[in-house]
């Protein structure tokens, strides 16, 4: 049972990171960059943040590989 408390508490700190990151990410312009689709018609909105993805996926993947060495 003791792992399973590890885990719980693993998720929700990655959580809380996220989160932050989504923060300060908004201040900057995330998720409305150039290359994000958005599509409006009528009642039906349709976003997909296809640049941002992309943006936070390196920026995660340079920092996990500093903390990994």
């Amino acid at each position: 049972m003791n792992s399973l408390g590890k885990v719980i508490l693993t998720i929700g700190g990655v959580l809380v990171v996220l989160g932050l990151i989504v923060m300060v990410g908004e201040r900057f312009g995330l998720g409305k960059l150039p290359g994000d689709i958005f599509i409006k018609k009528g009642n039906f909105t349709f976003f997909f943040p296809i640049v941002s993805s992309v943006i936070l996926s390196l920026i995660l993947t340079l920092l996990l590989n500093l903390f990994k060495r």
